[in-house]
């Protein structure tokens, strides 16, 4: 989270400190450095918004906090990825509390311009995403696996039970249970 917002603060310093309004370096070419103000959301949507903004950005702050906490021992990639969302949004929301609008500079082809909060925000969701999809094991899904290999474990020792000596199939075999204690 800290390294997300410093480097988020540090590099919108370094362009509000060398690049004018809407000035881009270098001038042409797919990918430049453009200054520019967005007083909306991400991708510049929503523009003109920025005080109904910074208190949804406060909102979806406090959401991810609760979230966060709610989760038993996180691993590595949900911190990051936490992180990284808490790290971006709070890069913008200082920008929105202490200039008015966040500051935007990479200009990347026809995608609207961004900076590293967004970034942040964008790749932290992303993994999140993909530890949820794709590395999470539920406990519903632990237990499931454990019952599947006992009646598969199960299913071996009735097949494999085969014939007794005068051809005939044994008795099967019977749980016996009692309420009974130390039986």
């Amino acid at each position: 989270m800290l390294t997300a917002v410093v480097l988020d603060q540090l590099t919108k310093w370094l362009v509000i400190q060398n690049l004018a309004v809407g000035q881009s370096w270098p001038e042409t070419g797919l990918f430049r450095f453009t200054h520019a103000w967005n007083t909306g959301t991400a991708f510049s949507l929503f523009q003109g918004q920025g005080d109904i903004l910074t208190w949804v950005s406060l909102g979806a702050v406090a959401v991810l906090t609760w979230i966060y906490r709610s989760i038993d021992n996180p691993s590595w990639m949900l911190r990051v990825a936490f992180g990284m969302q808490f790290g971006g949004a709070i890069g913008n929301i200082i920008d929105r509390i202490r200039i008015g609008h966040v500051t935007d500079f990479i200009d990347v082809g026809w995608w609207p311009v961004f900076n590293i909060a967004d970034s942040s925000i964008v790749i932290g969701i992303g993994l999140m995403i993909f530890y949820f999809l794709f590395l999470d094991k539920a406990p519903e899904d632990a237990d499931s696996e454990v019952a599947e290999e006992v009646v598969t474990e199960n299913a071996a020792i009735v097949e494999g039970s085969g014939t007794g000596a005068s051809g005939e199939s044994p008795e099967p075999a019977v749980a016996k249970t009692s309420l009974e204690p130390n039986e």
